[in-house]
């Protein structure tokens, strides 16, 4: 005779299939997960699993070994999750942590980039205070020429920032609101303009690819596939051999019409390094056009010195003299006796040349070390003449080798009295 089972046994089958399933899931989410691989880095000294989905990433530079640094202590993240949507919900700017919204928390520290300017750590001081982060100086263009203030004193900036041992006068910056604007011209310009400062998301296209903060100067975009162009692509490095093509991001998409406050995109397609240099309609020496903007304008004035300026004028400095002199005066060098001279750190972050110790580069009027650019020694010795004197500069992103002499003991006839660039050009400047 057949019997019906129990209420018991029947329960006991119900809960032993759950606890099977159960098990089963647990087991198949289990076998899902990667084993996870341990990195402890010895400036925080706890334990983080990011290398066990990232152990193929490339280290970002070679002052930041992850052995030393990990990945928290810039990205964020939770160090300990194995599930990427868990890991990566913690992440301090998302995939950038030198966004300037979080620099501070990814990148700062006495040690790190928000240190003392007498130890050159204050990285983060100059770059929240240069004008490529205030912006200062188009804003007081436009409010002062549309009436809303009285002069072209700097006044405020893309956000609030201090300054209170300004070597400028100006201590302080309120952020800029175009909505508070009477005038609708600044209005506009609040709401078409504001594309280019390092706080800003850059426009869609290859042209803009770029990211913000010291990523967008530090981390240059990838070539497409089609070696036509830069494209988006992202980049896990940090670098001071920035290419032009990096500043053009910004400087040479196009121009801003000021009648009607938007922004006309740059149309021509450019088949030749001069065209696509800069500005199509400025004037260029063929050494400006053949070298890349970091191969002349200094960390002060890309980076900012740490003081709030007026304007990009007030910055810039760097002059053709800087490098080739004058008639009456060879430019500034200075031979290296110290081995801490920070000449030799510039030259560790990009290794495009073997400075030693003797070695005499040129220095700019701020005593600033143009640390790829060297007094190559003379086979004349003591009878070296001035026509002799010849200088060496490697060229921070192509590497190139470029030797020139001083203007001094030339035939040129510029006027001591005009040394500005701008006078250069009137004989040097190319014909594009």
């Amino acid at each position: 005779m057949q019997t019906r089972p129990s209420t018991f046994d029947l329960r006991l089958f119900i809960v032993s299939g759950i606890l099977l399933i159960v098990v089963s899931l647990l087991w198949w989410n289990d076998s899902r997960q990667p084993n996870p691989i341990p990195l402890t880095p010895t400036l925080s000294g706890e334990t983080e699993y990011c290398l066990t989905c990232h152990a193929d990433l490339p280290q970002i530079s070679a002052s930041h070994p992850v052995e030393v640094f990990g990945c928290v202590s810039c990205h964020g993240g939770e160090r300990l999750a194995l599930d990427a949507d868990l890991a990566h919900s913690a992440m301090r700017g998302g995939a950038n942590p030198s966004a300037l919204s979080v620099v501070e928390t990814s990148c700062g520290g006495s040690n790190c980039h928000s240190g003392s300017e007498a130890d050159d750590r204050h990285h983060i001081q100059r770059v929240m205070t240069s004008v490529q982060s205030t912006y200062a100086g188009a804003i007081s263009n436009i409010r002062f020429t549309f009436g809303a203030q009285s002069d072209m004193t700097a006044r405020f900036g893309i956000a609030d920032v201090t300054d209170e041992n300004t070597r400028t006068g100006i201590t302080s910056l309120f952020a800029f609101d175009p909505t508070r604007e009477s005038h609708p011209s600044i209005r506009k310009f609040g709401e078409e303009c504001l594309t280019c400062h390092l706080h800003s998301e850059p426009r869609e296209g290859e042209a803009y690819a770029r990211e913000t903060g010291c990523a967008a100067c530090h981390s240059p975009a990838l070539p497409l596939p089609s070696g036509e162009g830069w494209g988006e692509s992202k980049r896990h490095t940090l670098t001071t051999a920035i290419p032009y093509t990096q500043c053009n991001t910004c400087h040479n998409r196009g121009n801003y019409d000021l009648r009607t406050m938007t922004f006309i995109e740059r149309t021509d397609h450019a088949t030749t390094r001069l065209q696509d240099y800069y500005q199509p309609i400025a004037q260029f020496t063929k050494c400006e056009y053949t070298l890349d903007c970091v191969d002349c304008h200094t960390r002060s004035e890309v980076m900012g010195d740490g003081d709030i300026h007026n304007d990009q004028a007030s910055v810039e400095y760097v002059q053709c003299k800087t490098c080739h002199g004058t008639l009456e005066e060879l430019p500034l060098t200075k031979t290296l006796t110290n081995p801490e001279d920070i000449a030799f750190t510039l030259a560790f972050l990009n290794p495009v040349v073997d400075l030693k110790l003797g070695d005499t580069i040129l220095v700019t009027e701020k005593g600033e070390p143009l640390w790829n650019i060297r007094l190559l020694p003379s086979p004349l010795g003591e009878g070296l003449e001035v026509r002799d004197i010849t200088y060496e500069m490697i060229g921070k992103a192509t590497e190139q080798y470029f030797t020139f002499n001083p203007v001094m003991g030339t035939a040129c006839e510029q006027k001591p009295d005009e040394q500005e660039s701008h006078y250069c050009h009137e004989c040097h400047a190319v014909e594009k």
